[in-house]
This record gives structure tokens, sequence and C-alpha cells, in this order.
């Protein structure tokens, strides 16, 4: 009992400081290139080969084909990519994610790599300064910790082979026919649906072939369950939001699950492949395990890594000429709904996986705002012409409701991304989206303002004269216009905003709006005792358009980079 209970604390805390590692490695490579490596995967899509490429440099990169799915579900819902291009990413991305198994594969002593990435990494990052020093420091201590926690599981699984009662269980393997194959790929997929890191399915697979505890064929197995279960990740992304997320994720379930099934009764020829390729792999060298002599095969690590890379190659070459075809079944097994709004909450996940995904689902919801906006706009000028009805008018409530928990939503959103470590173009524009919702917000607020200034007009029997309703009207299709020509730059992903002019344009319509105002002002007089209680109400009229024009304002300063 006492040396089971080693065995797993010292197994699990490896496993820990595994997937500990990965989340520093790959959270340090984002905030390195994640602004960068978005625009890359977004521009990178004009050829099929080109998407497939792109998929394998940008998961090499950040070192999780969980963390390009997630995005890949972003860039589908912000319509970046269509789902044929996402998936062509995904073939890429199921290739590029076997580096890291190369990287364990090669390691030339995980303990001693461990250590020194640890210590490289740490001094960069709290002896150094620089947010780009400080980001590559945690790079290198996610590599170190990857490679501490495979030492750990490997030093872990060593006295298995000592204890016959645990070690029967892992004999018990069968890889010998296509269904214990599949009975060990199943456990597989599980184990890394629960994980999150097929990487760390893999090296754990890896260690256990190399104490000789599973064979070279169970441990091929497992490669072909963990390509299954990492797509998990993309599930627990898109479930719940909008149809677009749930295509890609169901996409790179369905690819790599159909490639696994077909695959999987040719293990044979995978195994004979590795075995061909490395014709050492078997070769034991003898090490000290409690004080006892341990063959270990320590070059079976290459052969796995080879397979492991073939297998997502030709699963790529399966799906690769049906692309298309396979994304129009995808799209008829979930259906878009008409009139779909994305909800920020169904992708809080994938958000903290990924910053830049964070980003780009807030401003599908910024938008929303800004259309809705117009929309008030629009309804409010029917409210002042006499032409609006009750359905109007209602709708000007209900949207203002509306958009008071969409900026809530965004501000609680970006606020718990914000707490990351970002770089500074992701978190330059977090903040500017930030400023966004906030004077959109703002903007409804004032739309609700005119027409509960009307409603109490109409309580109090006081109706605008044609003078009046003409000078009002004339007021709200002058800031009207400034929002039409302001609001288009706010999806830009770069505008070229000449902000003198736009200031300058903003401050005659402030004139305008204070000659107005005096103009109502005069029309007090004796002989219309009800005057002043309607000129008032007039006048909070003018004055909300007045501060619906300062928002407009500052959303151009903020997009032109002029406000914080």
């Amino acid at each position: 009992m006492k040396d089971l209970l080693l065995i797993l604390i010292t197994v699990f805390g490896g496993l820990g400081l595994f997937l500990l590692g990965m989340k520093h490695l790959s959270e340090g490579l984002q905030a390195t290139a994640g602004g960068g490596l978005r625009k890359f995967m977004a521009h990178a899509t004009s050829h099929r080969l080109v998407g497939v490429g792109a998929g394998i440099v940008s998961t090499m990169i950040v070192q999780s084909s969980s963390i390009i799915t997630v995005m890949l579900v972003g860039f589908v819902s912000t319509a970046l990519l269509t789902l044929p291009q996402a998936i062509n990413v995904l073939i890429g991305a199921n290739i590029g994610t076997t580096a890291t198994v190369w990287i364990i594969a090669y390691a030339p002593d995980p303990q001693l790599v461990g250590f020194v990435g640890v210590a490289l990494g740490g001094t960069l990052y709290f002896f150094m300064r620089g947010e780009r020093v400080h980001n590559l420091g945690l790079t290198v201590i996610g590599l170190g910790l990857v490679f501490l926690g495979l030492y750990f599981m490997s030093k872990g699984v060593m006295p298995i082979r000592e204890n016959p009662d645990i070690a029967r269980y892992f004999t018990k393997m069968d890889g010998s026919t296509v269904f214990g194959c599949a009975k060990v790929a199943l456990a597989a997929m599980l184990l890394t649906a629960v994980i999150q890191s097929s990487a760390a399915t893999v090296a754990i697979a890896m260690t256990l072939a190399a104490q000789q505890l599973i064979t070279y064929e169970v441990a091929i197995a497992v490669l072909f369950g963990a390509n299954v279960g990492t797509t998990a990740t993309g599930w627990i992304a898109a479930i719940g939001g909008a149809a677009d997320a749930r295509r890609t994720a169901l996409a790179h379930t369905l690819s790599n699950l159909i490639g696994s099934i077909v695959l999987l009764p040719f293990i044979s020829l995978f195994v004979k492949f590795g075995q061909t390729a490395f014709p050492n792999w078997n070769v034991a060298e003898t090490v000290m395990v409690s004080g006892h002599p341990t063959a270990v095969l320590t070059h079976i690590m290459a052969p796995i890594a080879v397979t492991d890379t073939l297998f997502a190659v030709c699963r790529g070459l399966l799906l690769f000429p049906f692309v298309k075809r396979f994304a129009r079944i995808i799209e008829l097994i979930v259906k878009q709904p008409e009139n779909e709004k994305p909800h920020l909450s169904a992708l809080k996940f994938g958000a903290k996986l990924s910053p830049v995904i964070a980003c780009d689902q807030a401003m599908l919801e910024v938008n929303f705002m800004k259309n809705s906006n117009l929309e008030l706009l629009d309804c409010v000028g029917k409210v002042l012409a006499g032409t609006s009805d009750e359905a109007v008018e209602n709708h000007i409530v209900h949207r203002e409701d509306i958009l008071d928990n969409v900026q809530r939503e965004i501000t609680e959103f970006l606020g718990s991304i914000m707490t990351k470590r970002l770089g500074f173009d992701v978190a330059e524009r977090a903040r500017r989206l930030l400023r966004l919702t906030d004077e959109l917000e703002s903007i409804s607020d004032e739309a609700a303002t005119v027409l509960k200034v009307v409603k109490r007009l109409r309580s109090h029997k006081q109706f605008m004269s044609d003078a009046s309703s003409h000078l009002l009207l004339n007021v709200h299709e002058r800031v009207t216009e400034f929002a039409l020509k302001v609001t288009p730059w706010i999806r830009s992903p770069r505008p070229v905003i000449d902000i003198e002019a736009v200031q300058m344009e903003s401050r005659a319509i402030h004139d305008f709006i204070r000659t107005s105002r005096k103009a109502q002002i005069g029309r007090v007089g004796p002989e219309d005792p009800g005057s002043s209680v309607r000129v008032l109400g007039e006048l909070d009229i003018i004055n909300a358009y007045e501060r619906i024009r300062a928002y407009y304002l500052n959303i151009a300063e903020t997009l032109a980079g002029g406000k914080r």
C-alpha cells in the first residue's frame, strides 16, 4: 500500500508539473506571438495547402492544438475564416502538435533539461526587465517544468515493474488485436478529455513503454485515442455558443474520430514503419531502480514520435480531398438558427485559453451594441417625428435593457481575461473594447432618455410646435449622420481616421446644438403659459443629443488611439 501511494504521488505530481509547464509554455508563447499569430492565421488561408501549413506552424509555435482549435472556433464565429478554411488549419494543427512528442523523444536528460529550463527561465522572469524578456522567461520555465514532469512520471512508474500486483494491470493491455487496441484507444481518449492534453497522455504512454510496462503496439493505440480525446477542449469552448462554434468543434471531433477508426485496422503497419525506421527501438539499457538493475528501452520514444507524426499525416490525407464536402455535411448536422446572437459566456473557457479569442468574442458583442444604437437612433427619430407606435417605443426600452446587460457581460468577461499575462497589443485591444462598450451603452441610455422626455410631455398634455419639431429633427439628423460616419470604424481592423477632421465636424455639430438650445429658450413667453414646461423637456432632448455627439467623438478618438 505504501509503495502504491508513493507511485501515485510521484506519477500524479509529475503529471501536474507537466500540465503546469504546458500551461506556462503556451501562455508565454501566446503573450509573445498571440497578436501576430492571429493575423498570420487569418491571412494564411488563401490556399488550402497554405491553410494546412498555417495550422502546422501555428501549433508548433504555441505547442498546443487545443489553443489553435479554440482560436479557430473564435475565428469562424467572427467570420475571419470559413468552416472549410478552419478544417484545413485543423489538419495542419494535428500534424503540428506532434512536435511536442519529438521534443520529448530527443531530450538528452529530462531532469537536467528541466532544471536548466527552470533556472534560466526564472532568471529571465524575475531578474531581467522588459515585457518580451518576461514572456520568454515564462516560456522557458514552462519548457523546464514539462521536462521535470516527464522525469518524475518516469521515475514514478519505474517501481511498478517490481510490484507484480500493480504491473499486471498494465500487462493486461492487449495491442495484438484490433479490438484490444480499440479498448486502449478508448481509455486514452477518456484520459485525454479529462486532463485536456494529448501531449501529457502520449508522454505517459512513452514513459510506460520505456519501462516495458506496455508494448509498442499499446503505445500506438494510445496515440489513436489521445488524438480524439483532445477535441474535447473545442467542445468545452463551443457548447452553448453560436452554430459556427459548434460546427468547428464537431468538424475537429469527427475528422479525428473517423481518421482513427479508418486507420485503426492498419495499426500493425504503423508499428512496422516505426520499427523499420528505428531498428534499435527494442535495445534495452540497464539502470538501477530501488537498488536493482532494470532494463529500460531508452530508444523507443523516437519510433513512437515518428508513428504519431505519420498517423497525423495519414489522417490529414484522408480528409484533405473532401474538405468542402465534409464542411457541407457538418453544416447540415448543425443548422444555423435565424437571427442567432453569440454570447460571451459560451466561450469563456476557450477565451481563458486564448486572450486573443477573448477580444474577438468581445468584438462580436461590441458590434451588436453598435448596430443596436443605430437602430435605437432610428426609432427615436420616429418618436420625435410622431410616427412611432407602442411597439417601437417598447423596443427602445427593451433594447436599452439588453445593452446594459451586454456591457456588464463584456466588462466581467474582459476583466477576467486581463488578469492573465497579455502581450501589449492584446492588452491595448482589450482596454479599447472596454472603453467602446462604455460609450455605446451610454448612447443607448440617452436614446431611452429622449423617449422618457417625450412620454413625460405627453402626460402633461404638452405637444411640440411645428417649429420645435423641425428643430429637434434637424438636431437628430446631424447627430445621426455623425454616428453613421464613426460606427464603421469600430469593426475595421485598422481604421484610417483623420481625427482632426472628425473633431472639427463634432465642434460644428456642437455649435449647431448650442444655437438650437438658444432658439428653444427664446420660445418661452407669456403668450404661451405652458411653454416653459414644454421647452424644458425639449432642452432635455437637445442635451441628450449633445451627449450622444460627445460619446461618438470619444469612440472616434479611442479608435484613433487618442483616448485611454
